[in-house]
């Protein structure tokens, strides 16, 4: 038997610049390509949606768009946090993170300067027998103390 309907749900990364319509046009040019080939083809491109309840029992409901964002190296604020972790010996590295993060809220939408920190590698973060070394754990609270303090000034 073939089915009549099928559904796919995709799970794509954003590039910096890119918008809800125009990552929705290049699958839209995808599905009308596909169009010339199977006239009978019926096909939909949208965002996922999701809600969640709020611990005030309001309810949330978003379109899930994550936007990418970057910051140059010698961004200022980038440059003061990178240098206020130095300055207490956790030898910093300015990088990116090819994983989503509530910063593309903030910093893709809102412009609030966001920066991604966090102990251990992120290979083993949200995995199977996800853990943390004593002494990363330690150098990640005085990393997020020291953010919070240069911050603060």
């Amino acid at each position: 038997m073939v089915p009549n309907h099928c559904r796919a749900t995709f799970d794509r990364r954003t590039l910096v610049g890119e918008t809800r319509d125009s990552i929705l046009e290049q699958i839209k040019e995808v599905i009308m390509k596909a169009k010339t080939k199977d006239h009978e083809l019926e096909a939909e491109v949208y965002y996922s949606e999701g809600f969640e309840d709020c611990w005030t029992g309001n309810k949330i409901k978003t379109e899930r768009f994550f936007p990418a964002w970057f910051y140059e190296e010698d961004n200022e604020f980038i440059q003061r946090i990178y240098t206020a972790l130095n300055n207490i010996n956790l030898n910093s590295e300015i990088s990116h993170y090819s994983f989503c993060t509530n910063g593309s809220h903030y910093a893709g939408e809102k412009d609030i300067p966001t920066l991604g920190f966090g102990p251990s590698d992120a290979h083993l973060a949200h995995v199977k027998d996800e853990y943390i070394e004593i002494e990363q754990l330690k150098k990640g609270y005085a990393g997020y103390y020291k953010i919070i303090e240069e911050l603060l000034v």
